[in-house]
């Protein structure tokens, strides 16, 4: 094992929009990153900006369905940076449809990936959190705090996430271990407007936009600030918190 060095975060769904943006965030605030995703262009791509910049950074291309994958990611941290103080649960998956449109290979992915997953690689991470006094900040969805119509998979997915929070929370926080949740609105990232580009594209935020009390939708950096924060010696009395991250949209 390497000698310790700078605190250590392992970032999921680190290739593009909300990962992205936490581990450029997570890179100014002096964290080592530990960068996992499905796409190994954008990840190694990543990977050398950062390293550019000064950011120690490994990228480990992996599909969080391998039930084997969670317990190889933090194995592989903790050799490459001898420690791991934060867990960013961020990879996800949306798929939409009412409860008739929504098949069981549908419901079954997004509970595997969107919950499965996040209690998989959390579990392994504890002990290495427990070591360290670190922190978990899973981003859930602000469908986990409202009922959300067409998209029922997802949004039951991002409730349990929620739960999971609130439940690990509590099981942990004697062992000073922190857990939290972000839970975002419509934000500007490739999965809100999939396939769209140009003009299409931006009146199709737009159009959200408008149906926010703030009038935009959200940007990855605004999800990123808030997960710095919750990492952050600022939240150290804050523990399965929920925080929505949406414009004002849950506030009605």
């Amino acid at each position: 094992m390497p000698p310790e060095t700078k605190r250590c975060a392992i970032v999921t769904g680190a290739t593009s929009g909300i990962g992205e943006a936490i581990a450029e965030e997570l890179a100014a605030q002096g964290y080592a990153l530990f960068l996992v995703g499905r796409r190994q262009a954008q990840g190694a791509a990543l990977t050398a900006r950062l390293a550019a910049n000064g950011t120690p950074a490994r990228f480990l291309r992996a599909d969080l369905s391998d039930r084997s994958a969670s317990e190889a990611i933090v194995r592989d941290a903790v050799e490459t940076f001898g420690r791991v103080d934060a867990l960013i649960n961020n990879a996800g998956l949306l798929c939409h449809g009412t409860a008739e449109e929504t098949s069981d290979a549908d419901w079954d992915q997004m509970m595997d990936v969107n919950l499965g997953a996040v209690f998989r690689l959390s579990r392994a991470a504890l002990p290495a959190l427990r070591r360290s006094g670190g922190s978990i900040v899973t981003i859930a969805s602000d469908w986990a705090l409202t009922g959300a119509r067409g998209a029922v998979a997802y949004a039951v997915s991002k409730a349990a996430v929620a739960q999971l929070t609130r439940c690990m929370a509590l099981d942990h926080a004697s062992e000073g271990i922190r857990i939290n949740a972000v839970c975002p609105g419509d934000t500007d990232t490739p999965m809100i407007a999939a396939g769209l580009t140009g003009d299409d594209r931006a009146a199709r935020l737009a159009s959200y936009g408008a149906q926010v009390p703030m009038g935009r939708v959200g940007t990855p950096q605004d999800v990123a600030r808030v997960v710095a924060f919750l990492l952050s010696e600022a939240a150290g009395y804050m523990t399965g918190t929920l925080i929505p991250v949406d414009g004002g949209m849950t506030a009605g």
